[in-house]
């Protein structure tokens, strides 16, 4: 099971890649990109915390998106220890573009499935997470 999620995990993100290639982002640029747009994140320290990155990592991925004009850094005027982050409108307008990409690799990678196997699918999947949410709270409640 786990061979076949990272492999298809794998085979979709090299999908997305390619389809935005054009706009010239990578994969670990689009999804803070998305994250930002649709509001997961507002500072440095929440984005790192939903990409699941250091804050070392953070802060070279942000140089490449200010870099390139999608984002920028302002330092909080009630607290300087916190920075926040905004897109641009270049960087609006490149995360626009990034749901429909998702989307139609979704489904070029689910051509064939009859709407009743997706929610099938989709129901497996959501239980197979559910299990793993749950076995990570239990190894945490085990410390």
């Amino acid at each position: 099971m786990g061979y076949l999620m990272r492999h298809i995990i794998n085979a979709v993100s090299l999908e997305v890649e390619r389809e935005l290639e054009p706009s010239g982002l990578t994969n670990a640029q689009w999804v803070p990109l998305l994250k930002l747009y649709m509001g997961s994140a507002t500072t440095v320290a929440e984005l790192a915390r939903e990409c699941r990155l250091d804050a070392g990592g953070m802060t070279r991925l942000l140089d490449r998106l200010e870099s390139k004009a999608l984002v920028r850094r302002v330092r909080s005027s009630e607290d300087r220890r916190v920075v926040n982050l905004e897109l641009t409108d270049e960087g609006r307008d490149a995360a626009k573009k990034i749901p429909a990409v998702l989307c139609g690799v979704q489904n070029a990678h689910l051509r064939g499935f009859s709407r009743e196997e997706w929610q099938l699918l989709r129901n497996l999947l959501r239980r197979v997470h559910d299990n793993a949410v749950a076995i990570q709270a239990e190894r945490e409640e085990q410390k």
